[in-house]
């Protein structure tokens, strides 16, 4: 009979826009090792794999070697877990159809399993954070990029090609600002962190009311939330503007999907009241009736690179075995 060896770890791996985030999981969700390194440092996505294969295999060979390892998950924006593909990428150095699945696959010889971002937020909420326990949730992630994934009766809508929940490329403004995706008033244009910056800036070239935000050259959401617990009247503006549109976003989605809770992920929802408060403010008049306040409205309590790599994690362990080395 021939003697079965039972791995018990996955590699988890978190690809942003600005970074690439990878670590060795056990059985247990516990984080043995990880590493990352800047993804802006591979415009070619070939080379970006083969650098990335090589950083996992000396991560692995470091702790306890490679036949410790199962399969590897991959979280990513605008890949879609039914074709194992980035596809059209609006915020990734990488354009067209990416088959990062089967390259990944090829160079490291076991399992990859690949799926969106926002999706892979959800799965790690789902499993070890906010989200525990819920059957019915809404994952919103706020960064560059504006992604979301809806849990329903404890499963993941991922939708026909896997593109399901794409909640950033909504329109909340006919011909309103341009998007990386090629249309127009998309919400991403105006809730992700680019459009927070542009609406500071029309909001400065619209009077000449005092703001500190005159004084910074590189404004991001991040300084613009520090300006608003300092008081900053035009700063606090910036997200109650970038709040309506969220809201008003969610209302409509809520509206679809009845959700017991919406939770809010990545750097911009770290604004915390200067955004949650005005997006209550649109959400309640904006959503059906009979869930008008019942949903809950949250920012996550996760650290959000841990929470991305453990949901990867959990998605390398729901892929079928593959290993050239048994």
């Amino acid at each position: 009979m021939e003697e079965y060896n039972i791995k018990s770890k996955v590699v988890g791996v978190d690809i942003s826009n600005e970074s690439t985030t990878y670590a060795i999981v056990d059985l247990r969700g516990n984080i043995i090792a990880e590493d990352s390194f800047s993804t802006q440092d591979y415009p070619d996505v070939n080379n970006f794999v083969t650098a990335l294969s090589e950083k996992i295999v000396t991560l692995v060979e470091s702790n306890g070697g490679y036949e410790t390892i199962r399969s590897i998950g991959v979280s990513c924006p605008s890949a879609s877990s039914v074709s194992g593909c980035i596809e059209n990428a609006a915020n990734l150095p990488w354009k067209g159809v990416v088959p990062l699945a089967a390259m990944l696959r090829d160079r490291m010889g076991l399992a990859v399993a690949l799926s969106n971002d926002a999706h892979i937020s959800a799965l790690g909420e789902y499993t070890f954070g906010s989200a525990h326990g819920m059957k019915c949730f809404i994952i919103v992630c706020l960064g560059v990029g504006i992604g979301s994934c809806f849990f329903s009766e404890g499963y993941e809508h991922r939708g026909h090609l896997g593109f399901a929940g794409e909640f950033g490329h909504t329109c909340v403004v006919d011909n309103g600002r341009k998007c990386g995706c090629g249309h127009n008033g998309c919400l991403e244009t105006y809730v992700g962190a680019n459009g927070i910056v542009e609406t500071a800036r029309e909001l400065m070239a619209e009077s000449d009311a005092p703001s500190l935000m005159r004084d910074i050259e590189n404004l991001s959401p991040r300084i613009i939330a520090e300006l608003c617990d300092k008081g900053d009247e035009m700063a606090i503006e910036v997200f109650r503007r970038t709040g309506y549109y969220l809201g008003l976003g969610l209302a409509n989605y809520a509206s679809i999907v009845d959700p017991e809770a919406i939770i809010l992920t990545g750097g911009i929802s770290h604004a915390g009241k200067w955004l949650v408060a005005p997006v209550y403010e649109a959400f309640e008049p904006h959503v059906f009736g009979n869930l008008r306040g019942k949903v809950k409205i949250l920012c996550s309590n996760m650290n959000n690179r841990e929470r991305d790599v453990l949901g990867a994690s959990a998605l390398a362990w729901s892929v079928p075995e593959y290993s050239l080395f048994k």
